[in-house]
């Protein structure tokens, strides 16, 4: 395969995360035909374009191959351990603790319940119910 795509990872980024991807989370069955690294830019490829996975180019593993070690990953919580992994690695060489002292949440982002929600709306259909029947 070759390094075509952007959403490939270099040799440096898959040298730092290797390490999670040594740990077999199959059951059994027939010997990798595709490495991890293959897998991975597969699922970085269909994460970057937005593309259904059934339209994953013929150069990457089966679509269903891609998807199926997706599915174990994130049920193995890897992709959360990789991105733990890092912010720790970064925070290192940034020369901060570990752990963030502070979290920052942006308002606009946040969605909240509109004044009375769900009970206002079926506070309404309640009236028109009973307007109705009199």
């Amino acid at each position: 395969m070759s390094n075509a795509y952007p959403s490939h990872l270099s040799d440096r980024e898959w040298e730092a995360i290797k390490i999670y991807f040594e740990v077999d989370y199959s059951k059994g069955g027939r010997p990798f035909k595709h490495t991890k690294r293959e897998l991975l830019e597969a699922i970085f490829y269909v994460l970057r374009t937005g593309c259904q996975w059934h339209y994953l180019p013929k150069d990457f593993p089966h679509w269903k191959t891609a998807y199926t070690y997706f599915k174990k990953w994130k049920d193995a919580h890897l992709f959360e351990k990789i991105n733990h992994h890092l912010r720790k690695k970064l925070r290192v060489i940034m020369g901060r603790n570990l752990d963030p002292s502070a979290a920052i949440v942006d308002s606009q982002s946040v969605k909240t319940v509109e004044s009375g929600g769900f009970q206002v709306m079926m506070e309404l259909k309640r009236l028109r119910d009973v307007k109705g029947t009199l």
